[in-house]
């Protein structure tokens, strides 16, 4: 089943990704354009892949026994990842798919 049918299911999916519930997101969302949430999206994006790289090097040096913990947060941030590119993927095509109607 492909997640990314609609604008709603992409949303959707990024914020059961980001780990907010429904509720906190509606609210946020209210008074917030697509930019801001585009932009707080990537930042989330962003930060999960800092905080897997931090587990990761704490990993190597010793400081962090838990391999599971690391192997979770590596999975999240490549999730993160590739939701990211999928959600560019459908909004390039749509841009195209635009771009080719004849007015």
């Amino acid at each position: 089943m492909n997640i990314l049918n609609t604008p709603v299911d992409i949303l959707q999916a990024s914020r059961k990704l980001g780990g907010l519930s429904q509720t906190q997101n509606n609210d946020q969302d209210k008074g917030m354009g697509f930019a801001d949430i585009l932009k707080n999206s990537i930042n989330e994006i962003n930060s999960l892949q800092l905080q897997s790289e931090e587990l990761k090097n704490n990993l190597v040096t010793g400081d962090l026994n838990d391999l599971h913990q690391v192997t979770i947060a590596a999975e999240k941030s490549s999730l993160a990842f590739q939701l990211t590119l999928q959600i560019r993927n459908k909004v390039v095509e749509a841009y195209q798919e635009i771009m080719r109607m004849q007015v």
